[in-house]
């Protein structure tokens, strides 16, 4: 995945979302781009407007803290989109000691430590399941299976929630918010990418989706990144029907890169009943639901 290009693009469109007047600068006519000038925001930045192009052209290898977060400040970014920023930065400088991750494709089969499973089974009361940045489900707990259901129903899918999205129409019923969970999709996808620019699998994924979804290419060349630790979301299950979940997201320790999530429902609620109604299902379906190990991290 090409550094370069997703600095300059990212820049250019962080660029583009900030107005004259939300920088504190007046209009003025004949404005030709959206957003800011180049050197305008050199200028709120102390910089050289020769200096801010080439950033833009790119090129962040060897550029300081200081002036990282000069043009964050300008561009008025938020708490993901600068730390995307910091990871781009890391990527070209040649350094993997922020995400101490493999470059290459490994065609180890990843599987979860025998604890790490134990935990994951030990959590009853919501699904809760391991994914890496390329929204790869790599571990899970029955209940987990059971509600990924139709994630794991279609072998093209791999397991994964963002071929899921884009490419099987199932997802339109399974999340009633499906431009809420396409956007989401794609903003860790993006931030995946900052942080792990040679990732050939997530190269690999970017370009199927973006060949095969409409939706998914144009959510990408946004450039949009988030970051995704807790909230509520809806559901419909095919068996149990709608469900309201809190969930967790928990960056691992000593898995770096991968993410454990737990869906919890408020207690005594619907959305809890239909949750005990799922286990009960799953309980009876475990030998047809998906393995829980099913890709690389």
């Amino acid at each position: 995945m090409d550094n370069r290009e997703e600095v300059r693009e990212f820049l250019t469109s962080r660029r583009a979302k900030i107005t004259p007047e939300r920088a504190g600068l007046p209009s003025g006519p004949r404005r030709r781009v959206p957003g800011l000038r180049r050197s305008e925001v050199a200028a709120l930045a102390d910089m050289s407007v020769e200096y801010y192009a080439k950033l833009e052209r790119g090129n962040l290898a060897g550029v300081s803290p200081a002036v990282l977060e000069a043009v964050a400040r300008v561009l008025q970014l938020d708490d993901a989109e600068r730390a995307h920023l910091l990871n781009l930065a890391h990527a070209a400088d040649g350094s993997d000691a922020l995400t101490r991750r493999p470059r290459h494709r490994t065609s180890q089969r990843w599987t979860p430590h025998r604890s790490l499973q134990w935990t994951l089974d030990a959590i009853t009361a919501g699904p809760a399941f391991v994914r890496n940045g390329r929204l790869d489900i790599l571990a899970a707990n029955p209940l987990a299976r059971a509600f990924h259901a139709d994630v794991y129903a279609s072998p093209g899918n791999q397991a994964n929630l963002a071929r899921f999205i884009f490419l099987d129409p199932a997802s339109h019923s399974f999340f009633p918010d499906w431009d809420t969970f396409a956007d989401a999709a794609v903003a860790i996808l993006h931030t995946e990418a900052g942080r792990n620019p040679h990732d050939k699998d997530l190269h690999d994924l970017v370009g199927e989706l973006c060949t095969r979804s409409d939706e998914f290419r144009t959510r990408w060349g946004a450039h949009n990144v988030r970051n995704h630790g807790t909230g509520t979301k809806r559901f419909h299950h095919q068996v149990v029907g709608d469900l309201t979940l809190a969930y967790e997201g928990l960056e691992m320790a000593a898995e770096p890169g991968l993410t454990l999530t737990i869906y919890t429902a408020e207690p005594g609620s619907p959305s809890a009943e239909a949750l005990a109604l799922l286990a009960s299902w799953a309980a009876t379906h475990e030998a047809d639901l998906a393995p829980n190990t099913l890709s690389t991290p």
